[in-house]
């Protein structure tokens, strides 16, 4: 050792804790305070002692910031017992509203650009590793808590499924860094902000997806025909179905561009699902049987298995109807009644359900329930008469008179037989008896018609209590795929 560096056998702790920082090149902070030089011949670290910060170097790497403050990026910077270095926040919807649960963030384990996502479908597992130095998942909430976090200037990621999108933000040593600024934890509005994922939107005559997904905050940029280069390919669903049938919006404002729509089937016949990550099919107010082919439903169940997300919007579960054993047997469909009281009270499934638990806490964080576990609907309907434990997730349901299920899940692929275990998932099919059009009482106020482009049908901005139970359920929709009744974990690190 270095004689100038020997110790007493009694030498004070901290005294031997900058003594071993110096010598390892390690940042150790113990307060602010204000600067003073030192040396040392192995490279430069930063000392913050009580009162005083020392840079330790010729070069004046690591000098102190106003006040004593490091500001260059340092994993290795240790704290006084008791300390730690975190950032704290939550995690919004595009449009900054909504606070999002079960999102990804982390500190990526090297500067510049992120690794780029897969293209098209694939099998996304909550399992996969992340590169991060520090990582952390989003409550009920929306908040997170970062720990041991580098300090100085650090990239901040939020990622949920494939949408994400990064910031750079500043991180003071050994204190918490709070982020109250929606712009750094919002997921990206357009393609130019981060990613989004691609998803196909099948318009409906009888519901509005598309304007649910302008309200949770994809910039209308991003809504432009397949062969536009947005990030939601626009379809106008079941055309020519029914000629006494009026279809969803079938062609864009003249202000977005006014082009047509693309048929629906055209999505299927062109080979292109598969660059899909999400396809959304908004309720046409029929079953929409000349789409439901024998092979383009074999598509769709590949497409699903595969790793990619479908979400069907009441009449729609004929796709499952239609569909061939095993994932035909998930649920058993019936036509709904029309004369369904409005309001209708409904429960949140919560029982060995932690998801389930989860979501009944997020409405009432938002204030789509009044009371934990409740959640009132609009313009309800009774389409599931009973569903496969084995094969299907029951999210949303009511046991009184008139009895259903209003939202389930399908992970999948699904269990062959009944008593099979699932098998490890990829994707996952939702259903939902929830729609946007009517969802707030009274008239539509939110519609899809032929007569009227998009966006010009969607009349508000506000999200009403079933709204904000559907963007709960497309952001989980997006998500990486876990088994249903497992608590998230955060991933693991590489």
């Amino acid at each position: 050792m270095n004689p100038r560096f020997a110790l007493p056998l009694a030498a004070p702790p901290v005294l031997a804790l900058l003594i071993a920082a110096a010598c390892s090149g390690t940042h150790v902070y113990l307060g602010g305070g204000q600067s003073a030089g030192a040396s040392n011949a192995g490279g430069s670290s930063s000392l913050a002692l009580g009162g005083m910060a020392a840079d330790v170097g010729g070069s004046g790497a690591g000098a102190g910031a106003p006040n004593g403050l490091l500001v260059d990026p340092d994993p290795n910077t240790i704290c006084a017992a008791g300390q730690k270095t975190t950032v704290t926040g939550t995690v919004y919807d595009p449009a900054g509203n909504s606070p999002l649960y079960n999102a990804v963030v982390y500190v990526p384990s090297a500067a510049g650009a992120l690794p780029a996502l897969a293209s098209g479908v694939a099998c996304e597992k909550c399992t996969d590793p992340l590169p991060a130095r520090a990582v952390a998942l989003s409550g009920p909430d929306g908040k997170f808590r970062l720990e041991d976090v580098p300090a100085g200037r650090v990239d901040l990621v939020v990622q949920l499924g494939k949408w994400r999108r990064k910031q750079t933000i500043s991180v003071v040593p050994c204190q918490d860094n709070p982020l109250s600024n929606r712009d750094l934890t919002r997921l990206p509005r357009t393609r130019l902000e981060g990613d989004i994922p691609k998803i196909a939107l099948s318009t409906g005559h009888s519901d509005a997806l598309e304007c649910l997904l302008r309200k949770i905050g994809i910039a209308d940029s991003e809504f432009t025909t397949d062969a536009g280069g947005g990030r939601v390919s626009m379809f106008v669903g079941c055309e020519g179905d029914q000629a006494d049938k009026h279809t969803g919006a079938n062609v864009f404002a003249d202000r977005l561009g006014g082009a047509l729509f693309p048929s629906t089937s055209e999505l299927f016949d062109s080979g292109t699902l598969n660059q899909y990550d999400v396809v959304i099919f908004s309720c046409e107010g029929h079953k929409c049987d000349a789409l439901q082919t024998p092979g383009n439903v074999a598509q769709l169940l590949n497409f699903a298995d595969r790793g990619g997300r479908v979400f069907l919007d009441h009449n729609h579960y004929n796709w499952l109807s239609h569909a061939s054993a095993p994932i035909e047997k998930a649920a058993e469909f019936s036509s709904s009644p029309n004369d369904i009281q409005s309001p209708l009270a409904t429960k949140i499934n919560t029982v060995q359900f932690p998801k389930g638990e989860a979501f009944a806490q997020w409405l009432l964080n938002v204030q789509a329930s009044t009371s934990l576990g409740a959640l009132d609907i609009y313009a309800a309907k009774t389409s599931v008469q009973s569903l496969s434990p084995n094969r299907s997730q029951s999210w949303i349901y009511r046991d009184d008179e008139p009895q259903g299920h209003f939202y389930f899940t399908i992970n999948t692929p699904v269990a062959v037989e009944d008593d099979d275990p699932a098998p490890e998932a990829c994707g996952r099919v939702v259903f939902t008896d929830l729609h946007v059009s009517k969802s707030g009482g009274g008239d539509a106020v939110d519609f899809s018609d032929q007569d009227t482009p998009f966006p010009d049908g969607c009349t508000s901005s506000v999200l009403t209590p079933q709204e904000k139970a559907l963007e709960f359920m497309l952001f989980d929709l997006s998500s990486c795929v876990q088994q249903e009744t497992s608590m998230p974990k955060t991933p693991p690190i590489k």
